[in-house]
């Protein structure tokens, strides 16, 4: 299907939801891309807005604070206009973010396995629920407590360790586009 058909058929912003690692950022720019939609990352629209890196204002100011800031961002992002937005990993859990989500956009589940995160997130130091902590423990009991509130996104997609693009033809399928 062209990307302008596929476009057209939505009518609401598409919420990459899940774990640290699971390629929310990297699905959601080919995502985007392949719909012929705009792209947004909240963690990257959070920093400009901070003009500080995330790992800066959990440091300085604390998660509570972040994940209001967060909130706001989100809510400022899902406008009602089409286009594909990669969260934090823990954006979904804040239940007021959760709830505009639900409400205002389609929110898609992309679950990996926790050793497939920890192999894609040894890539990256800069996530601070990982800093001085073993990444397969912290992935572990992030899974367990947030598994069950991601599952109450309408879709749901496996992350497998191939290429990103088995992802994406995975949510266009789920999407029916």
């Amino acid at each position: 299907m062209p990307a302008a058909a596929a476009s057209s058929r939505l009518d609401r912003p598409i919420v990459l939801i899940g774990l640290m690692g699971v390629g929310k950022t990297t699905v959601g720019r080919r995502l985007a891309q392949r719909l012929g939609l705009p792209f947004v990352d909240a963690d990257e629209e959070i920093e400009t807005a901070a003009g500080m890196s995330i790992s800066e204002i959990f440091a300085t100011f604390g998660e509570p604070y972040f994940r209001d800031g967060e909130r706001r961002v989100i809510a400022r992002l899902i406008d009602g206009s089409p286009k594909v937005i990669a969260t934090g990993g823990g954006a979904f859990m804040n239940d007021k973010t959760r709830a505009l989500i639900l409400d205002r956009a389609t929110a898609v589940w992309l679950e990996a396995d926790v050793e497939t995160l920890v192999d894609r997130v040894r890539r990256r130091n800069t996530r601070p629920l990982l800093q001085g902590r073993d990444p397969r423990e912290v992935l572990r009991e992030l899974a367990k407590v947030r598994n069950p509130v991601y599952a109450l996104a309408p879709i749901h997609v496996r992350s497998q360790p191939s290429p990103h693009d088995a992802t994406v033809k995975a949510i266009l399928k789920a999407l029916s586009l």
